[in-house]
């Protein structure tokens, strides 16, 4: 069992009142006092983030968080957070790992923005629960069960892309046609004529073009976290940014980011893309598309920096570890559970039941036909 490490009280903004340390409170969106209760209002910034070109090369974004901090890394997870200088950190935020050592001083790119937590470590441990009851193929015992889990609440940074996109396309369009056709078959020894409809393609060739301008493609930042998992946790309001101020990371775990612009930038074309193909082919129409040739051109590409809030947990169920995270704008849960193997063996065996009274139904017509 690894030694506690107790860790000192890191007082980051002082209570006016009493000199207790303030943190944000989701409930007032203020700043609360831990022991005197006293409130103080954080001035919301509200003016729309600026966009950044992401083609000059330049590198002068802002690295001045507002308050001074160190970078850790965890030794089990490899994952990478901001902590008040101050304060040693005793637990991993991402995987509960005491092994958390200092990493040296290197400059990270404020974010220029933020969504403040608007969900409670009680609010998202609810969502969870919630969450367990509707998904049917977890065991009884553990949707019945009080999941023990540590939640950490976690800024986890985000970029975000805009672009203009002008695509050309070629392809080959199929269209289905049909035809009335004699056929013959033998019934009781006999043989006896009857007419079906038969179904052809006819091919053409299309050309066209396709132009869109995507805003705000928004595309994590965090190395820590697989994407599907991140991707279903993503229905953040944008609308609801405010202007980067420290005192929103009060008592909270900023997560330094991994990915960086380029790449970032890569991941965006590569979900662009995707879009533009979905939008192109329902252009194109017809039943069947072959031989699709896109090629997009990107002009005015810009970016944004966002810390977004999350709940992060990792708990244990039958010895087994899993994840999950709680969308701290929303409430809306992404994770981890564990899988009845006699829930998916009972749907199984009913699918297949379901499949083999269809095909006997279809052949005992066609037998009558």
């Amino acid at each position: 069992m690894a030694e506690e490490v107790k860790v000192p009280e890191v007082v980051a903004f002082p209570c006016a009142g009493c000199g207790g340390p303030m943190l944000f409170d989701v409930g007032s969106q203020q700043l609360k006092c831990q022991y005197c209760g006293r409130l103080q209002k954080i001035e919301e910034d509200r003016t729309p983030p600026s966009e950044h070109d992401l083609e000059d090369g330049k590198d002068d974004a802002d690295t001045d968080w507002g308050i001074a901090q160190v970078a850790v890394k965890c030794g089990n997870c490899g994952g990478e957070s901001l902590i008040p200088a101050q304060q040693t950190a005793t637990v991993c935020a991402f995987c509960g790992s005491p092994k958390v050592l200092p990493q040296p001083e290197t400059a990270s790119i404020r974010p220029e923005s933020l969504i403040p937590f608007h969900v409670d470590s009680d609010a998202a441990e609810a969502s969870f629960r919630s969450w367990k009851k509707k998904r049917w193929f977890l065991p009884n015992a553990f949707k019945r069960e009080r999941t023990a889990a540590r939640l950490t609440g976690i800024y986890i940074p985000y970029w975000t892309y805009d672009t203009d996109t002008d695509s050309s396309y070629s392809a080959q369009r199929g269209d289905y046609h049909y035809r009335t056709v004699t056929r013959t078959r033998t019934v009781d020894g006999k043989t006896e004529t009857y007419t079906e409809q038969e179904r052809y393609t006819v091919w053409h060739f299309v050309s066209g073009s396709y132009d869109h301008f995507f805003d705000d493609v928004l595309i994590p930042a965090s190395g820590q976290y697989d994407a599907k998992l991140l991707d279903r946790l993503g229905d953040f309001r944008l609308d609801g940014l405010l202007g980067y101020k420290p005192d929103y990371l009060s008592g909270y775990v900023a997560e330094r980011y991994s990915i960086g612009r380029s790449r970032g930038w890569e991941l965006a074309k590569a979900r662009i893309a995707s879009s533009v193909e979905s939008a192109v082919r329902s252009q194109i129409g017809g039943d069947e598309i072959s031989n699709l040739s896109i090629s997009t051109r990107y002009a005015n590409q810009t970016y944004k920096h966002l810390l977004l809030p999350v709940w992060n947990a990792t708990y244990t169920y039958k010895s087994k570890p899993y994840r999950f995270m709680v969308n701290g704008q929303t409430g809306l849960v992404s994770g981890h559970a564990p899988r009845s193997p006699w829930k998916i063996a009972f749907f199984t065996l009913a699918c297949l039941a379901v499949i083999a009274a269809v095909v006997l139904l279809v052949m005992s017509r066609q037998g009558q036909g």
